[in-house]
């Protein structure tokens, strides 16, 4: 006899909206994102996207050619490949003019992978807040500029 109960345990941690870890690149590996300007449209329009989207980005950091941000959806969220989609070309458009270059600033294609736990997002956290530092960046992560947290996301 089976229980009321079919989902697999490990499965459960999703219906909670799980947080999601996502890196994506610049064009052809640009080094443009790693400056006041990315970060100012960046923050906004994050900022603005837990409302209009439906997505909270949590901590974040921007290298020279790349982003990482950890986010969640909020219960009317579009997916997350029309919010990798909006998001981008908000801040395309924005920056390839403040900065006079040409589009594409961002690649098409991302990583996504979503964390099972606290534990997950703490280790994923702390290997991208040393990237700076593996990369020659700065001494310690304390000295990059270009990362934050707009939301407090918990398991």
């Amino acid at each position: 006899m089976l229980s009321g109960n079919l989902r697999l345990p490990h499965l459960q941690a999703f219906e909670r909206r799980p947080i999601v870890f996502v890196t994506t690149d610049t064009a052809a590996r640009h080094p443009l994102i790693a400056c006041a300007e990315a970060y100012e449209s960046l923050v906004q329009t994050w900022t603005r996207s837990a409302k209009i989207d439906g997505w909270h980005v949590g901590r974040f950091i921007l290298m020279p050619d790349h982003v990482h941000l950890f986010a969640r959806a909020g219960l009317d969220a579009k997916s997350l490949a029309v919010w990798m989609q909006t998001w981008k070309s908000l801040t395309s458009r924005q920056l390839c003019a403040q900065l006079s270059i040409e589009p594409p600033l961002w690649q098409k294609d991302y990583f996504d992978r979503f964390l099972r736990s606290n534990e997950n997002y703490r280790e994923k956290w702390w290997y991208v807040l040393l990237n700076p530092v593996r990369k020659g960046l700065c001494r310690v992560p304390e000295e990059w500029p270009w990362q934050g947290e707009l939301h407090k996301l918990k398991f």
